[in-house]
């Protein structure tokens, strides 16, 4: 359950970003979703390889390197999906950092003490 809710607001935050960033475009909500789903698992297959194959410019670049590879994540995905187009590699960078920022918000309406 807590699992659902989590992609359902990170397809809020897509649409959001979507809405406020103008060379973002989000066809439809049920888009937004597919596009959180498809971040989530290229995050969780495709990022750890992509992490382990730069490590050394990662290392050499004190982690920065990390916001290069979330953009070109951002820019697969858009590849991926009909419906969901990001213009460049700036706007992707911008997307992911706003994305990551805007999910840490929501994500913690949903813990519980």
């Amino acid at each position: 359950m807590k699992m659902i809710l989590r992609i359902l607001l990170s397809a809020l935050a897509v649409v959001i970003l979507a809405n406020v960033l103008p060379n973002v475009y989000v066809d439809s909500y049920l888009t937004a979703i597919i596009v959180a789903v498809v971040l989530s698992l290229l995050n969780f297959l495709v990022k750890p390889i992509l992490v382990i194959l730069t490590l050394p410019v990662t290392i050499l670049t004190f982690g920065l390197f990390l916001l290069i590879i979330n953009a070109l994540i951002i820019l697969l995905a858009d590849g991926l999906i009909d419906g969901f187009e990001v213009s460049s590699i700036w706007w992707a960078l911008l997307f992911s950092l706003l994305l990551s920022f805007l999910q840490s918000i929501l994500f913690s309406l949903l813990k519980e003490e």
